[in-house]
């Protein structure tokens, strides 16, 4: 009874003086009883129009590349569709985002202090391509009617906007000329799939997404090629939301557009891969506007 007496009595002095010996140490170091705080992360996404896993391999690889010229950490998160990462952005979950012109223009009208920063040189004067099977008879917008026909995405510039558009001036109203509605592929590459296996018989996609699909043999131009290019048009560019100096300290903004127009083919050629270009240049809001007209014009934009 005693040895139990004795061993319980040792046992409660033991976890009195680990306590103690705690509590000393809190003191002396107060930190290391906090939590350890989360290391903020800066987003950036992409308008979801080419091959996913050859957007996640660059894309990845520009975040890796920004957090080395920031010191952020810097991720890539992929968005389900052109929609998604507008509302991301506005709800400040996307802190910067390559856009085309539609989605840019969308993207700041909902988020007033966002703000274009860079472009490709080939979106200052951009276009795109109408496809047909080469098995029709199709050589300018006028031998669409009657035909099936499948834009882009409906939020894409140049996958529908700015068709749809050069497809009214003509005279064509797609709701009613086509060989029933027309489809909305999602995305530029399975636009040109469409057209290649038969599914459709004509359609719209931007041109350096064409022109790369061509030079790495990924379409058959004996099935399917362009039979007419558009007039150009301001599309692509980086828009970054002015908000996150307040959540990633003062000068951030300036970094990231910094960071962005260093990049060049010759350094970072798996990154510039996927934009088909060889360097960013600076752009601003303002070489949007009409775009925003445009997308007023068709009723996209109220």
């Amino acid at each position: 009874m005693k040895k139990r007496f004795s061993l319980g009595l040792i046992l409660l002095l033991f976890f009195l003086l680990t306590a103690c010996s705690s509590n000393e140490e809190a003191e002396k170091n107060p930190s290391a009883t906090e939590p350890e705080k989360k290391e903020e992360v800066f987003k950036i996404g992409a308008i979801p129009d080419q091959n996913a896993a050859d957007m996640n391999r660059s894309l990845s690889k520009l975040a890796d590349f920004l957090s080395e010229k920031t010191d952020l950490k810097v991720e890539y998160v992929p968005s389900v569709d052109y929609a998604a990462l507008v509302t991301a952005f506005e709800r400040g979950e996307m802190h910067l985002a390559w856009f085309g012109g539609l989605t840019g223009v969308q993207a700041r009208n909902i988020v007033p202090d966002a703000e274009a920063i860079a472009q490709r040189p080939m979106d200052e004067e951009f276009h795109s391509v109408f496809i047909a099977d080469t098995n029709t008879n199709i050589s300018s917008l006028d031998d669409l009617k009657g035909q099936s026909f499948t834009f882009g995405s409906e939020s894409s510039t140049s996958g529908h906007l700015m068709p749809r558009y050069f497809l009214e001036e003509a005279g064509i109203n797609p709701e009613e000329d086509f060989d029933g509605q027309p489809n909305y592929s999602g995305s530029h590459d399975k636009t040109y799939k469409l057209v290649e296996s038969g599914s459709m018989k004509a359609g719209v996609l931007n041109i350096s997404v064409w022109e790369a699909a061509v030079a790495e043999k990924k379409v058959d131009t004996s099935k399917v090629d362009v039979f007419y290019t558009t007039p150009s048009y301001f599309d692509y560019h980086w828009t970054i939301n002015n908000r996150i100096d307040e959540k990633f300290g003062e000068g951030i903004k300036q970094k990231i557009a910094e960071a962005l127009l260093s990049i060049n083919s010759t350094d970072q050629a798996e990154i510039m891969e996927l934009f088909q270009s060889d360097k960013f240049i600076p752009t601003k809001n303002e070489n949007y506007k009409e775009i925003e007209q445009v997308a007023k014009e068709v009723g996209i934009i109220k």
